[in-house]
């Protein structure tokens, strides 16, 4: 309820009048007047309430008369009623109805009763009233009340002068607070205050408003009093203390900065008065040296006094707090003297006190900006701001350097101390480590102990003994308070600015961005920056020095924690503000506190190396950086091995070390952006950790805790084993914040990176041991967290890991390769934006390390570069798009020292390519895949990927057949833009063989590849490759232009047929040894040169099938007749060179081209298996000869021939009779090159013995191959066939046929059947000849003059039967008739002859027929063809029995027959053109020969045998006696004499010699002795003789005969008559019997004839026998006996009488 409500106004009238009434009672007996004046006031109040409206001020008004009474009431001094007055006057104040005169009268009253010592309390409770209540005391009324109150503050009484001194500062308190509401009354007041003359005259207040006045005179008469000077307003003061002044000045200060700042007059005094005070009272402190004898000073100096120099301190404080800005200079003293007090020879509590004050401005950041502007960033200025931290670090330094001598604290420290070890000694975490760890937090340096105590709240500076007001000695320090006040005021300190400046920067920024925004303009303050730098860079050594020797003592979780926080704050500061130097020193400390004490870590000893030079000078004491002490009282949680070339033992880590490495991550992950180069030191550092701990990368470069490294000497406790995935996983964090980074800091990273990088491949050279692989799997990780713009870091980053996969130490290789591959990928498969595929620059930037790894030579490197080139294909294969020419490159740069791994894993690759991903690739691609496949199929290492290869080349070239039209397209859009650039460069366009259409280039490239693998030294290969070109130019060359057609021919079919043929020639004889044993080389392929020859016969296979099959297509080329005799020179080299194979196949190619126009349906063509396959080309040039000096054929020439031949009237050939021309000019040259196949393979050998093996010997199939293309041949050749080659011809056939068998071979010639046959050489040889006799039968007259030759060189071949051919020198043995099973007996021969007499007997055969068809032709007869069948036929009758063969004679007779019957009567025809007179003395000779051969017949020959020969011989008889003697008239009178003598011989002498007695009846011939006897006597007695002549020569013959009988039997007779007992020689007896037998015979022809045909004279002979006859009886032969009784039977038919000679006469 308010004072002033009704009721409350009511209430106090009631209770007035109630006192008063009161007051009446007590005084009634002894204070009659006080009685009656109460009684009087009781009477005004009622009727002041009464009349009037407003009480309240009505009673005020009236207050001093209503106060009368009470204030007499006091003047009784009666306790009583003193309090009763007193309390009354109060309620009064309390209602502020108490006038000014009221309150002047109350004090007086009060005073009297202080002097008299009544009622203090009560007193001091009015005073305080009346001055809070109202503001009517004034001036020295007001003066007077306060004097009363510091009177009572001195009594006796403790009570009173406790209630006196709070109500004396309650009161100064109500003075100024009074000034302060008269200031806010009169604000909106603007007056302008007269100069203040600055003179110390009280006067000049006269200025002042009433309130201020009081004010005014209170402070300065306060600061008198201090000064133990007389007050100037205070009247009546008797005593006062400077403690408690000092507290009143204080406060006043304190409560009320506002009134001095505002107003003139009191700043005035605070410079004039206040500060010089406190300067003067500090003096004592400032002299004092602790430990000083006062002997040793002339003048005893004054001791600083606690109480006192406490409340200095305080004042002091408040002085700098609130009034800095005025009192600069003064304050920079105050700080001075600040920094000395906490000097070490201080005594202990002064300095602790000091710490406070300084503890009190540490967190105070604005006052400590502000001392930095004013004093360090002023010229000529003390470096306060600077001092003040170096102070602070050099007393905590000398906290731990100067043990407590002669401090008279120092009593408890041993206490306290030992206290806590021995409370640490059972504590936890004690293990192992005995009672060094304390529980207590603590710093320990060099055995100094000192404990840590909470001080205060963070950020509040809350004292404990500058609010000793109480103590008037000093107290003792306990131990580790000042140390723990300093660390408090550090922490502060680094947190206070740091926050400011942090938030200052914040709003920099923010106005900055708001400047972007024009519509706001706020200019920051323009000095802010360089303020920052400066407290900055004064305060950081200080700084550094004391955090860094806090952390290396503290053993305190939290304290370690705080004093990283402080330096990781310090650092990022400076890296926001860009100061390098203090930022690089904190980070350092980090590193160093992270790492084992004396580490070796260049990076950071450089570092520290110039921070350790500069000494901070404080006050003389030096400040060292101070090297870590030793870590005795560390928990070891890790020991590990150092990161170093030589690792000389294990290290250790303590838990502080991981707590450090924590904070370094922190820093590192929150604040990288202002890290710049000092990354440098954070990683270098944090590698060693990791590698102490023995982290080793993982997938994607994050580091996982590795296998127990490196033997034993990792240790890790299980505290640190559950830290480190937190460790590694805030390891990975930490550069995944790298994509938060600024572009610049990022490079800054990346650069740090690389340098360590570089360090780890420096200290990896040269050893095997692990390297460090943190720098290399940190840069994959930070690459892969950056993708988005992996542009901007790429190239460093790839370039530095390319050099790293170069390097010799495996591990750190793998590692590189491992970061650089999964970049690529990562890059490939990130999500840009734009696209990869729009973004073609930056793809081909991603791709190009790939390439570049191709130069690495280490085998892993490649290995994995091709594992990652075979995941991108199959991740990112469709969309490489411009990136294929790169892949495709990467693939293709395999090399043979690579090994066979590589080689598959890239060739894997290339599979893949081929299967998927030739349509998604651009066009231009398609030729680096065919070199790509290309280079496959070359490499020597894997055989099996060579050939799969060339399966790849045939899978392509069916993709380019499939999509011929697309890619077409493709190329030529290509083709088109490449061309007008070339155009703008006036260049010309650069492509492999660029006249031809793009799409046909790549067809030409593939066919080079092709070719070049047709070459390639391994015979699968070359083997496969030509299979596959030519089954590629079979299935696909319809796609290709008409002119690529003509460097297909001429660069890729020719171009090969040369290299092989080259190869071929060149090849090795060696014999190939099995290779490695597990594969068997067929001896057919066992020396290089086969094998080269199955090459050469594949490629030469291969071409003339595209020559027939495409030749309707070449000869549209305008140079096919050049091609066509380079094919052909070609088919001849290989023909005639002197691998059989080779040579073989060369002819069954010529057999295929020559089939082109018409195919010829004769089983004599064989067609080859091997010709479905085929081989190829290197482009070199075009064929420059025509091959091994041969002259090319004119075509000229043969037209000329041609016209020739066809009739001179055709100048030119009719148009449509020009492809007939070319073709026979091709015919002609295929005619040509067989000429001179043929004439070289069966010349036969020149010079040598018959020893000599000749160098080479067609085999038989080549010759019958040879041979079966003449009649192919022939059937274009036959119109301009002429003599002269039907004679070469023969020479070659007759070669041919000469050349032996070698042994060996001669078992496969032959067919397995028994009877003899012909090989099927002379099958051929036989077929050719009949084909051309065909021909010319059919043909026109003028061919017929070839008969003749045809029969010559079939009877040359009839004399082999008796006359094997020899070839050359060369000793053969001569097989006449060999059957399959008797091989065995020629087979030591090497060269065998072999049937020669079936081939005799066949051409025989062939003789006959052909005489039978043309004996009456003009040429057969002018060219005497009989009289050569008969002479060649005389051979074999002549040898008969010595014939090879016996059917050879047999043949050979009954050829003579056939031939005679046809040929006799033509040469009787023609027996006037005289152009047979040669034949018959040939005739007569080889009847001769026959019937008397020189050979005898064989022992063994059976009888019937026998029997059969003689047969024959009669037939020759008896065709003599029916064709020749029949026509003696016209046949020759010599010839007739000679057959005529051939039959007498016949009738006589034809016994054989050699036959037994038993036989000699029917081995005598009498068969054919009887035929001749019967034929000459037929003759000889025939009436038919045309002429005398002739007659007489058969009679002549006839008596010859007979004498010849009688001279024999006559001999016998003697010798019989002779010889007596002993037999006669069997020769002799077979004779008497053969004659006795001619005799019967003649008996007999004598009978048969007319009896007027036999002359007398042969008669007369005939009887003369008889007596010889008769005296052969005596003989004793038995044989001759019977002979005897057979001769003499017929001459019974004599035995008559004789007739008349008249009778004889008449006829």
């Amino acid at each position: 309820m308010s004072t002033s409500s009704p009721e409350a106004v009511k209430k106090l009238l009631e209770n007035m009048q109630t006192d008063l009434r009161s007051l009446s009672m007590e005084c009634k007996k002894k204070f009659p007047p006080v009685k009656e004046a109460a009684e009087s006031g009781i009477v005004k109040i009622k009727t002041i309430a009464a009349r009037n409206s407003d009480i309240l001020a009505t009673l005020k008004d009236n207050s001093s008369e209503v106060v009368q009474p009470f204030l007499m009431g006091c003047g009784t001094k009666e306790p009583k009623i003193t309090q009763l007055c007193l309390a009354a006057i109060q309620r009064l104040m309390s209602h502020e109805v108490v006038s000014e005169a009221a309150a002047g009268n109350i004090i007086n009253m009060l005073w009297q009763l202080m002097e008299n010592g009544l009622e203090e309390l009560k007193l001091l409770q009015t005073v305080l009233v009346l001055l809070t209540t109202n503001t009517v005391v004034h001036d020295q009324v007001l003066s007077k009340a306060i004097v009363l109150c510091f009177r009572l503050h001195f009594t006796k009484d403790n009570i009173t002068n406790n209630t006196a001194a709070a109500t004396v500062r309650q009161v100064v308190t109500v003075v100024f607070e009074r000034m302060v509401a008269e200031d806010e009354r009169f604000k909106d007041i603007v007056e302008q205050p007269p100069p203040v003359q600055g003179n110390t005259n009280r006067r000049s207040v006269s200025t002042l408003r009433p309130s201020a006045k009081d004010a005014y005179m209170l402070f300065q008469d306060l600061c008198q009093l201090v000064n133990a000077d007389a007050p100037y307003w205070l009247v009546g003061m008797t005593e006062m203390t400077r403690t408690f002044g000092l507290e009143l000045l204080e406060s006043v200060l304190n409560d009320f900065p506002g009134v001095f700042l505002q107003h003139q007059e009191f700043s005035f005094l605070l410079k004039e008065r206040v500060c010089p005070l406190v300067i003067k009272l500090f003096s004592p402190n400032i002299k004092f040296r602790q430990g000083n004898s006062s002997a040793a000073s002339p003048a005893p100096v004054e001791k600083p006094y606690f109480p006192i120099c406490m409340r200095l301190l305080r004042v002091v404080s408040v002085l700098i707090k609130h009034f800095y800005s005025l009192l600069v200079t003064e304050c920079e003293i105050f700080l001075s003297l600040l920094v000395k007090f906490l000097d070490g020879e201080k005594p202990q509590w002064l300095r602790a006190v000091a710490v406070e004050s300084v503890h009190r401005l540490c967190v105070q950041p604005h006052l400590l900006r502000s001392f930095c502007l004013s004093y360090d960033m002023k010229q000529h200025s003390t470096k306060v701001f600077r001092d003040i931290v170096n102070a602070l670090g050099s007393f905590i330094q000398s906290l731990f350097i100067v043990l407590n001598t002669g401090n008279p604290a120092a009593t408890n420290t041993s206490t306290g101390g030992s206290g806590a070890q021995g409370a640490a000694q059972g504590g936890p975490g004690a293990g192992g480590q005995g009672g060094s760890l304390t529980t207590q937090a603590a710093f320990e340096y060099r055995g100094t102990w000192i404990p840590l105590m909470t001080v205060s709240v963070q950020g509040s500076a809350k004292a404990t003994y500058l609010e000793m007001l109480d103590k008037v000695e000093p107290p003792s320090i306990p131990e580790g308070y000042a140390m723990s006040v300093a660390f408090s005021a550090l922490l502060d300190l680094v947190r206070g600015i740091t926050s400011m400046i942090e938030r200052e920067l914040a709003e920099e920024e923010a106005a900055v961005r708001r400047e972007a925004n024009p519509d706001q303009n706020t200019q920051p303050e323009p000095g802010a920056h360089l303020v920052w730098e400066e407290m900055v860079s004064a305060c950081w050594c200080g700084l550094l020095a004391a955090l860094s020797l806090l952390l290396d003592a503290s053993t305190d979780e939290t304290a370690t924690e705080s004093i990283l926080k402080a330096e990781l704050t310090v650092a990022v500061l400076c890296g926001r503000l860009g100061l390098v130097t203090p930022r690089d020193a904190f980070i350092t400390a980090i590193c160093k506190a992270s790492l084992p004490p004396h580490y070796a870590l260049t990076v950071l000893s450089s570092n520290t190396a110039n921070l350790n030079n500069k000494a901070y000078s404080i006050q003389g004491q030096s400040v060292q950086i101070i090297s870590s002490s030793s870590e005795s009282h560390q928990q070891v949680v890790a020991v590990g091995q150092p990161l170093s070339v030589q690792p000389q033992g294990t290290v250790v880590l303590t838990a502080k070390n991981i707590q450090c490495m924590r904070t370094l991550l922190n820093l590192a992950h929150c604040h990288g952006a202002v890290l710049g180069t000092s990354w440098q030191l954070v990683l270098a550092t944090l590698q060693h950790l990791v590698w102490i701990l023995g982290l080793k990368p993982g997938v994607g470069g994050a580091l996982k805790p590795g296998r127990a490294v490196e033997g034993p000497s990792t240790v890790l406790t299980t505290a640190v084993m559950t830290d480190l995935p937190v460790i590694s996983n805030i390891l990975s964090r930490l550069f995944e914040s790298s994509q938060y980074l600024a572009d610049v800091s990022l490079h800054h990273l990346i650069t740090a990176l690389c340098s360590l990088s570089l360090e780890a491949v420096e200290m990896a050279y040269g050893t095997n041991k692990e390297p460090s692989l943190f720098a290399v799997a940190k840069l994959l990780e930070t690459g892969l967290v950056n993708m988005d713009r992996i542009e901007i870091l790429w190239r460093p980053l790839t370039g530095h890991l390319l050099d790293v996969c170069q390097h010799p130490n495996a591990r750190m290789r793998e590692w590189g390769a491992e970061a650089v591959t999964s970049l690529i990928k990562a890059g490939l498969a990130y999500k840009h934006n734009p696209p990869l595929a729009q973004n073609q620059r930056l793809q081909l930037l991603l791709l190009n390390p790939l390439k570049e790894l191709s130069n690495v030579l280490h085998a892993d490197i490649r290995q994995k570069q091709l594992e990652s080139v075979l995941q991108i294909l199959q991740s990112q294969g469709d969309s490489l798009g411009p990136g294929w020419p790169l892949v495709l490159g990467v693939i293709g740069a395999i090399r043979n020292d690579q090994g066979e791994s590589l080689i598959r894993t890239a060739f894997q690759c290339l599979q893949l390519v081929v299967t998927d991903f030739l349509p998604t690739m651009p066009c231009t691609c398609l030729q680096i895949v065919v070199d790509v496949a290309g280079s496959f199929g070359l490499q020597n290492q894997e055989l099996n990927i060579s050939l799969t290869s060339i399966g790849l080349l045939w899978n392509i070239s069916d993709y380019f057949f499939q999509r011929g039209e697309a890619i077409t397209q493709e190329l030529e859009r290509e083709e088109a833009a490449l061309q007008k650039q070339a155009q703008e460069k006036g260049e010309p366009l650069n492509r492999p063989f660029h006249p031809a259409p793009p799409f046909d280039c790549l067809w030409l490239c593939l066919y080079a590849k092709l070719g070049q693998l047709c070459v390639d030294p391994r015979p699968a290969v070359r083997k496969s490759a030509g299979q596959t070109m030519f089954s590629t130019i079979a299935a696909h060359g319809t796609l290709l232009q008409q002119s690529t057609w003509h460097i297909v021919v001429w660069k890729v079919l020719f171009h090969l047929l040369d290299c092989v043929r080259k190869s071929s020639t060149t090849a090795d004889k060696e014999k190939i040894e099995s290779g490695g044993g597990n594969i068997l080389i067929h001896h057919s392929r066992d020396t290089a040169e086969k094998q080269w020859a199955e090459t050469w016969v594949l490629t030469l296979a291969g071409v003339a099938r595209i020559f027939n099959t495409r030749r309707y297509l070449l000869q549209q080329l305008g140079d096919f007749f050049k091609a066509w005799e380079v094919l052909l020179d070609h088919i001849q080299s290989a023909a005639l060179s002197k691998n059989s194979e080779v040579s073989l196949a060369a002819l069954k190619s010529f057999q295929e081209i020559l089939q082109i126009a018409t195919p010829v349906k004769d089983s004599a063509m064989p067609t080859d298996a091997l010709a479905a396959m085929g081989v190829p080309p290197i482009l070199i040039d075009p064929l420059s000869a025509p091959g091994p000096g041969r002259p090319l054929l004119r075509s000229d020439s043969m037209l000329e021939r041609l016209t020739s031949y066809n009739g001179a009237e055709l100048q030119a050939p009719p148009p449509g009779e020009e492809s007939a021309l070319e073709d026979a000019a091709l015919w002609w040259s295929a005619w040509n090159t067989w000429y001179r196949t043929g004439t070289d393979s069966t010349r036969p050998p020149s010079g040598g013995t018959g020893t000599d093996r000749p160098s080479f010997v067609p085999s038989q199939p080549f010759l019958t191959a040879l041979v079966q293309i003449v009649p192919a041949l022939y059937q274009h050749i036959k119109t301009v066939f002429s003599m002269e080659d039907l004679r070469k011809l023969g020479v070659i056939l007759h070669g041919a046929v000469s050349i032996p068998i070698s042994s060996d071979a001669s078992p496969f010639i032959l067919p397995s059947y028994t009877e003899a046959v012909l090989t099927s050489l002379q099958e051929a040889v036989l077929t050719a000849l009949d084909v051309l006799q065909k021909a010319i039968c059919v043909g026109p007259e003028n061919l017929q003059v070839m008969y003749p030759a045809i029969f010559e060189q079939l009877l040359l071949f009839v004399e082999f039967s008796c006359k094997p051919p020899q070839y050359g020198k060369m000793e053969t043995k001569h097989v006449a008739n060999a059957k399959y099973n008797q091989i065995q007996l020629f087979a030591p021969a090497e060269w065998v002859a072999l049937n020669y007499v079936p081939f005799a007997e066949r051409s025989l055969e062939v003789v006959v027929d052909l005489y039978h068809k043309t004996a009456c032709h003009k040429a057969v007869i002018n060219e005497k063809v009989l009289q050569n069948i008969i002479k060649t036929l005389r051979m074999p009758l002549g040898l008969k029995y010595g014939c090879p063969s016996e059917s050879t004679w047999k043949l050979a007779v009954s050829s003579l027959l056939k031939v005679l019957s046809t040929g006799l009567p033509v040469a009787r025809q023609h027996a006037s053109s005289g152009m047979f007179d040669t034949m018959w003395p040939e005739l007569a000779n080889a009847f001769e020969d026959f019937l008397f051969t020189k050979s005898t017949p064989p022992d063994n020959m059976s009888i019937q045998e026998f029997q059969k020969n003689e047969a024959i011989d009669v037939e020759v008889v008896q065709l003599i006696s029916t064709e020749i003697l029949p026509f003696a008239i016209f046949i020759p009178k010599d010839f007739v004499g000679q057959i005529m003598a051939m039959l007498n011989k016949g009738s006589i002498h034809s016994q054989s010699s050699s036959f037994t007695e038993a036989e000699v009846d029917v081995r005598m011939r009498e068969e054919f002795s009887k035929v001749c006897f019967e034929t000459l006597l037929q003759f000889s007695f025939s009436n038919k003789v045309s002429t005398p002549q002739e007659g007489y020569i058969s009679r002549m013959a006839l008596s010859v005969l007979l004498k010849r009988s009688q001279d024999v039997l006559r001999r016998y007779v003697d010798d019989e008559r002779l010889s007596g007992r002993c037999p006669l020689p069997r020769q002799q007896v077979t004779e008497i019997i053969f004659v006795l037998k001619a005799i019967s015979t003649l008996m007999d022809s004598l009978k048969k004839t007319q009896p007027e045909n036999v002359d007398g004279t042969t008669w007369a002979q005939v009887i003369a026998l008889y007596p010889t006859l008769v005296e052969c009886i005596t003989c004793s032969s038995s044989e001759v006996s019977s002979a005897l009784k057979e001769a003499m039977g017929p001459f019974k038919d004599f035995m008559q009488p004789p007739v008349s000679r008249v009778q004889n006469g008449e006829s």
